[in-house]
């Protein structure tokens, strides 16, 4: 099976449930500083699985580009990636009471039994072949006896549903706080022997492998920590492309032989002059398809390499792809030939990477060319360490591959070529330790989000409009929002605009902005379609994320935008403002924070 077959099977089964399709949106999430990248479907749904209403009503399904950095030293495998689309379908309060009171109905039972008649009925997977796994119950929630009981009626016998822990089959929440709940998987047995006797759906060894997710959001995880039943109940399920066509098309657990990988893998070969077959070039091969496909992605949703948040994750993707060039050893300058395969294979369906291409090439070969000057001075290093030393430590190990990007497999290389040893063992103690302080610290450094602080991030995003038109009304028409961040402590806002700031112009905005809260204008909101928006004045920007019916939220006269809200009910509940920093972000685009004076 084909991915766009795929893709298209999904979504005429869910309309056919009653749902609607809607687009996906950029790697990039708006207003939530809990993630660095959209992660999941739900993400950009929060909103609406907190209580919003949306346009398109309490069913949805999409495909949606997602990025997961947790597994970027996990790729290398035939199964995980970074950057991948996920299928999903919705119950946004469908039944809309806990009680399960509501038209319709759309929890558990319907939830399950779908996912069961799409996998066998439309996908022709062999009943045979599929296991599942319940939440096991905590201090927190019971054990799911439901879902269990709704999988043997469907015909999955008992030995073939395993009771797991919150760390398996529980999701959420996303932040510190928000909606949560227990959750239903399933998987495709490959046909692998098991790896030991105690092996099951929850092994990582590859013989099981997950295709599907329903997530049962009924709880709500408040700051104290405690879980309390959700006012709104929903239905979050997740599905990955990637994986469930190479399941379909007979690849069992090696994505990268499915047809959205084969030209990039078949063009890695071309500029290596090696066959992905041969066992030890699989590894390098996928991690350089995966990393790159990322890559591509990210620079066309507008990250350029840093060393800060998003485009330091960009940059370690592009480093790691070069390093395991260099152990295909492809020593020619290779990763935009490579993006160049992506953007053929995926322009088709995300026509922003086909748009946005000479961008692309541009960052690529500008990093390319700067990480080979990183990569000679690694060399040095590493000659300096050999003169001295008969063998390499962990610690000196990692210390190439943190500073200079070495991969353990290179700097192993590399020793063996003088006969010296590395220890292994102290490299891995290392890389753990690392990891951890790393892990700790985005914990920290992300640690708000718009469940954790959604009064004032509502009041944020409410200003958000309002500094919209007040630039607009200052500057002039040419400005337009390109994207915004809100946290607990300020809001910061991207727009289009090719000089940088005055003071009296940015006194201006901010005098603009402060006279619509004091005048306590109401706010109000209208359904209708993008074209209907556009011609009441409504400004849209964002297109390709919108469906068939938006929401608009009009500010008193001052401003009408096309948005999924939440916002306040009059701007007199934010309080007054202040702009207190305002920079370039690119060519022809700035940025300005902004916060709410105490």
């Amino acid at each position: 099976m084909k991915a766009a077959e795929l893709r298209q099977k999904y979504f005429d089964f869910f309309i056919s449930k009653g749902h609607k399709l809607i687009p996906s949106t950029s790697l990039i999430p708006e207003n939530d500083p809990s993630v660095l990248f959209i992660s999941a479907g739900m993400h950009p749904l929060v909103p609406y699985l907190l209580g919003e209403t949306h346009p398109l009503g309490k069913r949805l399904c999409s495909v949606q580009k997602c990025l997961r950095t947790v597994d970027i030293d996990n790729v290398g495998d035939g199964f995980h990636h970074t950057f991948f689309e996920m299928l999903g379908n919705w119950s946004l309060g469908d039944p809309a009471s806990p009680n399960g009171v509501g038209q319709g109905g759309y929890w558990k039972e319907e939830a399950i039994s779908w996912s069961y008649e799409f996998l066998i009925e439309h996908l022709d997977i062999n009943p045979e072949k599929l296991s599942v796994s319940c939440f096991t119950g905590d201090k927190n929630a019971p054990k799911d006896e439901e879902s269990a009981l709704i999988w043997r009626k469907l015909g999955i016998p008992k030995e073939r549903i395993y009771f797991l822990p919150k760390k398996d089959n529980w999701w959420g929440p996303a932040g510190k706080t928000g909606p949560c709940g227990p959750d239903s998987e399933m998987f495709f047995d490959t046909g692998r022997p098991k790896c030991n006797p105690k092996c099951d759906v929850s092994c990582q060894c590859g013989k099981y492998i997950e295709i599907w997710n329903n997530v049962f959001m009924q709880y709500n995880k408040i700051a104290e920590g405690r879980f309390e039943p959700l006012k709104q109940r929903n239905v979050d399920t997740g599905m990955g492309v990637d994986r469930v066509t190479a399941v379909t098309s007979g690849f069992g657990d090696d994505d990268y032989k499915m047809e959205l990988f084969k030209p990039i893998i078949s063009k890695i070969e071309e500029i290596s002059q090696k066959k992905y077959e041969e066992e030890i070039n699989k590894k390098p091969m996928r991690i350089i398809a995966d990393h790159l496909r990322a890559a591509t992605f990210l620079i066309a949703d507008g990250v350029i390499p840093s060393n800060v948040e998003q485009g330091y994750i960009l940059r370690r993707l592009v480093r790691r792809a070069i390093r395991y060039g260099r152990a295909l050893q492809i020593d020619e300058s290779f990763i935009s030939r490579v993006a160049q395969s992506v953007i053929e294979v995926m322009g088709s369906l995300y026509p922003e990477v086909k748009q946005k291409k000479e961008l692309i090439f541009e960052n690529l070969n500008k990093e390319e060319e700067k990480f080979a000057q990183t990569l000679a001075r690694g060399v040095k290093e590493f000659e300096n360490l050999v003169s001295k030393n008969q063998k390499i430590s962990g610690k000196e190990a990692f210390f190439l591959y943190e500073t200079y990007g070495f991969p353990f497999e290179l700097t192993k290389e590399m020793a063996q070529e003088k006969n010296l040893k590395v220890d292994e063992v102290g490299f891995l103690k290392a890389l753990k330790a690392h990891q951890e302080r790393s892990r700790i610290g985005a914990e920290k450094k992300f640690a708000g989000g718009l469940a954790d602080h959604s009064e004032t991030v509502v009041k944020y995003h409410t200003v958000t409009h309002l500094l919209h038109a007040s630039l607009r009304k200052i500057l002039g028409d040419h400005v337009h929002q390109i994207g915004s961040n809100l946290t607990a402590e300020r809001l910061r806002f991207d727009f289009t605009h090719p000089n940088k700031l005055t003071e009296a112009e940015i006194k201006q905005i901010e005098e603009v902005v402060n006279k619509q809260i004091e005048a306590d204008l109401p706010i109000k909101m209208e359904m209708m379609s993008l074209e209907e928006a556009k011609k009441a004045g409504a400004l849209a920007f964002f297109d390709q994320r919108y469906g068939e019916k938006v929401k608009v939220y009009s500010i008193g006269p001052f401003s009408k935008e096309v948005c999924g809200g939440p916002h306040v009910k009059k701007t007199g509940e934010i309080g007054k403002i202040e702009i207190f920093k305002e920079e370039t972000v690119g060519t022809g685009k700035r940025r300005i924070y902004a916060r709410i004076k105490n």
